[in-house]
């Protein structure tokens, strides 16, 4: 604790340039994660963002790693990168990024260093390299500030998750980041006159805690998964507590847990912790007042599963951030007959194409969610869609 416990957020070199609300007094957060971007899906994926940023204009996006493929090729990775980072750069988008276990696994690839400075090439940028103070790279607070003064109103997290520990299990967020949290909010807390700043924390994998606000089952049932380690052992939503979305397949945290979320609760400020890493999970549940939460993967090369990924918005007031909004939008979403009309008339053919195919198999995909959820609740009475969140 002592190597943190004079962290000024004026000089820190793991505070980011700050935010602030809006000029309406609200903070509108876009949650992009697992892209996976590549030769195999940059294109639609692009576009498909691009369009989200259009429709949303958020005023800050939240990139939680998986981003780029990264495999050895340097000039395709940073041509990645481009592609990814030109979509918000073009629209006056801040972004901040942190890493998955993926983005720098391969050996010949870039690094997460290596990574972070590329991304910080683009102006729209405020990603942080927490240097050596810090294990990995890209853990780092934003300060959000009033909308018309300076006052720090809330803060948004960023963790390096990791990528795997020497055992080859998924990570988790180390001591040394924790003990870093603990400080940080104390001070966030000091220059609040006393009182917790408000804030959401990002990061790849979703936290171990999970496991404990799901509801315990000795054997598989329609809508229920494996716990990630014991897999005699399978969970499901525990009618008991808050649930949000839907779930759909093994949360997947990382093995050894080195107390973040018990930091979270002692310091009483986060309002959420939200994650990617498991594709196809748009679900949420509340433990110990806050709310664990997973985004569903950011990109679309047209298989089975890709059409009903998309993105999640969060909103916070100024007036009331103790208070927060959330929804998923999918891709199988995204578009009406209008729409595809209007990309026709302007000349966009890959766009037409893309709004088709992803409206056509997105169409089939919900219908057979829709199917399967409502047999499971025919026949076990059990709840296995939630409202999203809203308090």
């Amino acid at each position: 604790m002592a190597l943190f416990s004079n962290i000024d957020l004026a000089d820190d070199i793991t505070t980011a340039k700050s935010i602030r609300f809006n000029k309406n007094g609200k903070l509108k957060i876009m949650h992009i994660t697992d892209t996976h971007l590549d030769d195999s899906n940059i294109d639609a994926s692009v576009w498909l963002i691009g369009k989200a940023c259009d429709k949303e204009m958020p005023d800050i996006v939240i990139i939680t790693g998986d981003n780029v493929g990264n495999h050895g090729d340097i000039s395709a990775t940073k041509g990645y990168i481009d592609k990814l980072m030109s979509v918000f750069e073009s629209r006056k988008l801040t972004v901040a990024v942190t890493f998955g276990n993926h983005d720098s696994e391969c050996e010949t690839g870039m690094t997460r260093e290596e990574l972070m400075d590329y991304y910080n090439t683009f102006s729209c940028s405020i990603s942080v390299d927490d240097g050596e103070l810090l294990s990995g790279c890209g853990t780092y607070n934003i300060p959000v500030l009033a909308s018309n003064t300076d006052d720090v109103k809330f803060n948004l997290w960023m963790f390096d998750s990791g990528s795997y520990d020497n055992e080859g299990h998924y990570a988790n967020v180390l001591e040394d980041k924790v003990e870093w949290y603990k400080a940080k909010s104390d001070v966030l807390k000091e220059l609040n006159g006393g009182k917790p700043v408000y804030s959401f924390a990002f990061q790849h994998t979703i936290v171990p805690e999970v496991y404990e606000a799901l509801k315990k089952v000795n054997k598989q049932k329609l809508f229920s998964f494996p716990h990630m380690y014991n897999k005699s052992d399978y969970y499901m939503f525990d009618p008991n507590v808050k649930n949000y979305g839907t779930f759909n397949e093994t949360p997947c945290c990382g093995y050894y847990n080195h107390g973040q979320f018990d930091a979270m609760v002692e310091k009483g400020d986060v309002l959420g912790i939200f994650t990617g890493h498991d594709h196809t999970n748009a679900f949420g549940v509340q433990y110990k007042g806050i709310d664990i939460v997973n985004s569903l993967s950011t990109r679309y090369n047209g298989d089975k599963f890709s059409t009903q990924y998309g993105y999640r918005i969060l909103e916070v007031d100024e007036n009331n951030t103790s208070e927060y909004t959330s929804r998923v939008e999918h891709w199988y979403d995204m578009f009406t007959r209008e729409d595809i009309s209007s990309l026709k008339a302007s000349g966009d053919d890959f766009g037409v194409e893309t709004a088709k195919d992803v409206t056509y198999k997105g169409f089939l995909r919900k219908i057979f969610e829709n199917v399967c959820r409502g047999f499971t609740k025919l026949v076990t009475g059990r709840k296995v869609t939630y409202d999203e969140i809203s308090k």
